[in-house]
């Protein structure tokens, strides 16, 4: 989970910027946590507590309105409404990554990930990219291999893994889908060598940078086993005591939950 959150505060100011480099700073004065971490940190709130996601993500949002939300998210939050509104974008992605340490068996974490998903996001296509995102996650911290996760993740979800971050980034623009998003985050990581590099190719991409680097920054963590403790100490810096108190909760309950792979 704060791999994702790191990805998000790292991106934060690249998000409207079209970087299209992986040479940039990863801390700077305006760098801030988004809706990426406020929403993730309400999931992970919702499954410690076993209450509603619904209840979590409009108190999440009356405790910190002005992180960010995009206008459906927001108007639905406002309202207090309670049903979905069917959208395929990548908000249900951005969020699912405590869900992947949740439970012990892939089976488990695809439905819980549907239905953290299905509070906002129940378009088909919401609810596939939180779970390709909850399943690379799962598959990342149980030890399996990048050829492994890329194949189930395009066999299970038709995403197409196969292109190169170098063909993608001329022509990539910004895009807040899950289905122009998703798979060019998890691309992002597939290409890495590190935790750090992993947020750099996402950003590097030009496009939604903090929602990107969040997914792909998850999957990172936990196929790397962990995030780099300068990254980790000027992230947590940058919260505020609510929301340190929630993941490190989670992660002295789950964050034994991690691949055994050798670094």
């Amino acid at each position: 989970m704060l791999g994702a959150i790191a990805g998000d505060v790292i991106g934060s100011v690249h998000e409207a910027a079209a970087t299209k480099t992986k040479k940039f700073r990863l801390f700077v004065a305006d760098s801030t946590f988004t809706d990426d971490t406020v929403l993730t940190v309400a999931i992970a709130d919702g499954l410690l507590k076993g209450g509603n996601y619904v209840d979590a993500l409009h108190r999440y949002y009356r405790a910190y309105p002005d992180a960010g939300y995009g206008g459906s998210f927001r108007h639905w939050a406002e309202c207090r409404k309670r049903q979905p509104y069917d959208s395929w974008g990548n908000g249900s992605a951005m969020r699912v990554s405590p869900v992947a340490y949740f439970h012990d068996n892939l089976d488990d974490v695809l439905e819980e990930a549907k239905r953290s998903a299905e509070v906002t996001h129940n378009h088909e296509h919401g609810v596939r990219g939180a779970q390709a995102t909850a399943a690379a996650i799962y598959l990342a911290r149980t030890g399996s291999t990048k050829d492994q996760i890329r194949q189930f993740i395009e066999e299970k979800f038709d995403y197409f893994l196969h292109e190169t971050l170098s063909q993608i980034r001329p022509t990539y623009l910004f895009d807040v889908s899950c289905q122009g998003s998703v798979p060019q985050s998890i691309i992002a990581f597939l290409e890495s060598n590190s935790y750090e590099d992993a947020v750099r190719n996402a950003i590097s991409l030009g496009g939604d940078a903090d929602t990107m680097a969040c997914i792909a920054g998850g999957i990172a963590e936990a196929y790397y086993g962990g995030v780099p403790d300068d990254i980790r100490v000027r992230t947590l810096a940058l919260l505020d005591d609510r929301m340190r108190e929630v993941i490190d909760n989670f992660v002295q309950r789950y964050g034994s939950r991690f691949s055994k792979r050798s670094r």
